[in-house]
């Protein structure tokens, strides 16, 4: 399997969107979305109703990744937090582990520290899921070698000749 691709199964999304749903009501955010640095949304929280998160989720990436060019043109290797600012809303983007962004929406019923605070915090424990994750991977494809040559008998028996 190579670094770019992880494959998520619904035990960690579980895991993935509890720890998301209490930063949301500790930060007291609206919605709260874990998004690749691909821009494709892996899980959403809270009050996402009204957004197009799809859509949302790819200009977010895209903001980090140019952002990033930013950073390295001023000699940073990359922006680790963003902060978008709005009269009703405020967006903070933070990195988690190598590939994922964690996004609060939030308004005036809180503060940019509370949502700080909450999503390192939060960023932490989703990246400990993610090395675990990478830690069960069993072989390049994701399957264990057991699974795949069961799989290959039963489709060897399937079209035998």
């Amino acid at each position: 399997m190579s670094d770019d691709s992880l494959i998520i199964y619904e035990e960690e999304i579980n895991k993935i969107d509890a720890h998301i749903s209490k930063m949301i009501k500790g930060a007291e955010a609206k919605c709260a979305l874990l998004v690749d640095k691909d821009g494709h949304l892996i899980t959403r929280q809270g009050f996402t109703h009204s957004l197009d998160t799809t859509a949302l989720a790819a200009l977010l990436a895209g903001s980090f990744a140019s952002t990033k060019e930013i950073a390295r043109l001023v000699g940073e290797p990359e922006f680790s937090v963003l902060f978008h600012q709005g009269k009703k809303d405020n967006i903070h983007m933070s990195l988690v582990g190598e590939r994922s962004i964690l996004v609060v929406i939030f308004d005036d019923r809180t503060t940019i520290g509370m949502v700080r605070l909450y999503a390192r915090e939060t960023a932490v424990e989703l990246s400990k899921i993610f090395e675990e994750m990478k830690k069960s991977v069993k072989d390049d494809n994701g399957i264990s070698n057991d699974f795949a040559a069961q799989a290959e008998e039963k489709l060897d028996d399937i079209f035998q000749d």
